[in-house]
């Protein structure tokens, strides 16, 4: 099977698939950001190209994955808005993750209204969640403003994480 990785576009940002040039900026979010303790960091160079690696791989396995996130303006690596179902996910994530630096600036909210219309409008996905650990505010503030109400909470990877369930369309801007 041969997967084609889109590249969407919004306002501000190219949500593209990952490249080897992102290795640097990937590898520096996972040694010094502490938002890397949410998605399984930290992690050294190494650790950091075999992340990359998994983000291309989940596209040919499942038809979809995590977009890297890109500023249109000065072509920087910012993050990344992520499809995401590995095989202990009860249910299709919608994730983010942005470098701290880039934060505060509205770009995940932009990313992941893109990204959701696409998972729903185009893949035809029935329904999106957000697997957010309690203490991950930032994130669960993200999921509010983009319209996902709180469901449940579920054991994965023997973390509690907080069920969001996605709207199929709307979110404040």
């Amino acid at each position: 099977m041969t997967v084609v990785i889109p590249t969407l576009e919004t306002e501000r940002l190219w949500l593209r698939p990952f490249k080897d040039a992102d290795h640097d900026a990937v590898a520096d979010f996972f040694t010094n950001d502490p938002g890397a303790r949410y998605v399984g960091g930290p992690t050294d160079r190494r650790g950091a190209w075999r992340v990359i690696a998994t983000f291309i791989g989940h596209w040919h396995l499942r038809g979809f994955g995590p977009f890297a996130i890109e500023d249109k303006a000065t072509a920087q690596w910012l993050g990344w808005c992520n499809l995401w179902r590995p095989p202990e996910f009860p249910e299709i994530e919608i994730g983010w993750t942005l470098a701290e630096r880039h934060r505060g600036k509205g770009y995940v909210h932009e990313a992941a209204v893109r990204v959701r219309a696409y998972a729903l409008d185009t893949l035809k996905l029935p329904t999106l969640v957000s697997y957010i650990v309690p203490e991950n505010t930032t994130s669960r503030r993200v999921a509010e403003r983009l319209g996902a109400k709180h469901e449940t909470s579920i054991d994965m990877r023997k973390v509690l994480v907080d069920v969001w369930r996605h709207p199929r369309t709307g979110g404040t801007a």
